[in-house]
């Protein structure tokens, strides 16, 4: 997902989601969607990690069809939920774009 699609909730669009829209398997993609669209972006990383980690192998691959995140995403998810030491944040502060006051010129 990038900035853009933040918020929103992803459309499985997997073989079972299409073939049988009302199906349990399609019941429980579109709750994991609608979780996912509510985290920040640390959360929804390790709440991905996680479902990767118990689906096993190939986890990451189905996990990635469901939700539509970047398989590096989840890998990073799965990385950070075996460390215990330090884990990655959301974002830096300082990042992003300067701030108005700073870019208007004295008068």
């Amino acid at each position: 997902m990038n900035k853009s699609q933040t918020g929103r909730i992803h459309s499985c669009q997997c073989q079972a989601c299409r073939e049988h829209r009302y199906s349990r398997v399609a019941q429980e993609h579109r709750a994991i969607n609608r979780v996912l669209a509510g985290l920040d972006e640390k959360s929804r990383r390790r709440f991905a990690g996680l479902l990767a980690l118990r689906r096993g192998r190939g986890g990451v691959q189905r996990v990635h069809e469901i939700t539509g995140l970047s398989r590096t995403t989840i890998g990073v998810g799965q990385a950070e939920l075996r460390r215990t030491d330090r884990v990655r944040g959301v974002r830096r502060t300082g990042g992003g774009r300067p701030a108005v006051e700073k870019s208007v010129p004295a008068s």
